[in-house]
């Protein structure tokens, strides 16, 4: 009879405590979404960030998209934040491609209690929570000092850009920067290939049709070292021209192979946006204690600016960067 009435009190015992998980609320809603807004999602570094934004989605248990417009569009950009800011999503990363368009729709989204944070491309003067992703300023330096050693003594360097574009801004500022070290060379050129291949393709052929001279071409956004390499072969000058390209679209690891690009910087926007959802998710659950509530503390209770880091890719690691790559889907 005692065993009976043992086993009697833990089926009681288990049955209430099932009870009250069942009762208890859950710490994620069904209906919980997560939104990351870009721009340009077609080339293949936003199939890198949508995966590790929709990874850290489902290691969360909550739902989570990437969208913005497939050309660099930075009003249509702007258009889509605004949509999904009237969706009133649990929280939003931003990729933003103009900074001076965005702070007035980040600071709209925060005082509605959606927390904002930049991934990739920061509106340092907006109320966003923090910025997570590359020193692009350091980036910028690290592009300047590779070609340096491409370089030697004199020579007169092309930079392929986005102006305007504050992470790329950083970029050059970098480059510009890291140039009171080697006095020999000189910033001749700033392009703006508008975040196109086929531009930098034309702008680089123009260049070397003209003979104008230059002795190493600075990539700094994704797509300008593919069109750049694409101008060299045209003209067979592949290892002729050094080029040091950014970012690691397929297009620009095959031009290392090629030898048409001597090295590439590679960011890491798969660690970014996980990142991001996940410091999204902490915030409008207002997980981390140092004040009552992130909405209205004086300050935020996240670090304000994670710096990702960057891998600097050349013939000579390719094939272990490659292999240590994970595949990722095409982008939704």
């Amino acid at each position: 009879m005692r065993r009976q009435g043992a086993r009697l009190v833990a089926v009681s015992v288990f049955a209430g405590a099932a009870l009250i998980a069942s009762c208890a609320k859950a710490y994620h809603e069904e209906t919980e979404r997560y939104v990351f807004v870009a721009t340009n999602i077609k080339l293949p570094y936003w199939r890198e960030a949508q995966a590790g934004f929709l990874d850290a989605a489902k290691t969360l248990g909550v739902k989570g998209e990437l969208t913005g417009p497939t050309t660099y569009d930075p009003n249509g950009e702007v258009g889509m934040f605004r949509q999904v800011v009237e969706q009133h999503p649990a929280g939003i990363c931003v990729s933003a491609a103009r900074p001076e368009i965005f702070q007035t729709e980040i600071d709209k989204a925060m005082a509605e209690g959606i927390p904002v944070i930049c991934v990739d491309a920061d509106v340092p003067n907006s109320k966003r929570v923090l910025y997570i992703g590359t020193d692009n300023f350091k980036a910028g330096r690290e592009s300047l000092k590779r070609m340096a050693a491409l370089v030697p003594g004199k020579g007169s360097i092309v930079v392929i850009t986005i102006p305007g574009q504050h992470n790329l801004d950083d970029r050059v500022a970098g480059v510009a920067d890291a140039l009171k070290n080697f006095p020999g060379l000189k910033l001749t050129k700033i392009l703006d290939n508008k975040g196109d291949a086929g531009t930098a393709f034309d702008q680089i052929s123009d260049v070397i049709q003209k003979k104008e001279k230059v002795d190493g071409i600075i990539c700094l956004e994704a797509s300008g070292g593919a069109g750049a390499a694409g101008a060299l072969h045209r003209f067979s000058m592949e290892g002729k021209l050094p080029i040091v390209a950014f970012d690691n679209d397929p297009e620009t690891l095959d031009w290392i192979e090629r030898g048409a690009i001597t090295a590439t910087i590679t960011q890491k926007p798969y660690v970014m946006s996980y990142y991001g959802l996940k410091f999204l998710d902490d915030l409008h659950h207002n997980a981390v204690h140092q004040f009552k509530d992130w909405r209205t503390a004086l300050a935020t209770p996240m670090p304000t600016n994670v710096d990702t880091g960057t891998v600097v890719v050349d013939k000579g690691n390719l094939k272990v960067y490659r292999e240590a790559l994970a595949a990722h889907p095409e982008p939704l």
